[in-house]
């Protein structure tokens, strides 16, 4: 069975088993910090009782930015994270967001044609924004408020 669930900060070491088994973005401390912060907002997608993606967004006024979202490797092309990121688009429109927002690699091309499926464009670049020296495209999606 398949639910999404809200994580709070005690589900720190989940999220960063899943974090370092995946994309390896954040450390332990990263994620203790953006639990602390303001309008952040983390769910977790479970398979049965397995938490087997996370999504990071933070809100801020009336939009909303995705800091994580990830699908455990073994579960991607499944439907999964298309389960999740409607969700979540579900929940900022409740909110009555009018913007959601994430940064992509532009080498990262699976992640960007999954976020251009949900109407996500690019609306900027970040030179040389990653670690690897590669480019984050800022992509935002308008959303319809109730």
């Amino acid at each position: 069975m398949i639910s999404i669930k809200q994580i709070n900060e005690k589900d720190i070491d989940l999220c960063y088993e899943l974090d370092s088994n995946t994309i390896s973005l954040w450390s332990k401390r990263q994620w203790a910090s953006e639990f602390k912060k303001e309008g952040i907002k983390v769910f977790g997608l479970l398979l049965s009782n397995l938490v087997i993606g996370i999504c990071v967004f933070h809100v801020v006024l009336d939009e909303a930015q995705i800091n994580f979202f990830v699908v455990n490797q073994k579960y991607r092309k499944k439907g999964f994270g298309t389960y999740l990121m409607s969700y979540l688009i579900k929940e900022c429109e409740k909110l009555n967001l009018t913007k959601l927002f994430l940064e992509v690699s532009n080498t990262n091309f699976t992640a960007e044609k999954f976020y251009n499926n949900f109407d996500f464009s690019t609306v900027g670049i970040r030179r040389n924004y990653y670690s690897d020296g590669s480019d984050a495209l800022l992509k935002e999606k308008k959303l319809t408020t109730k």
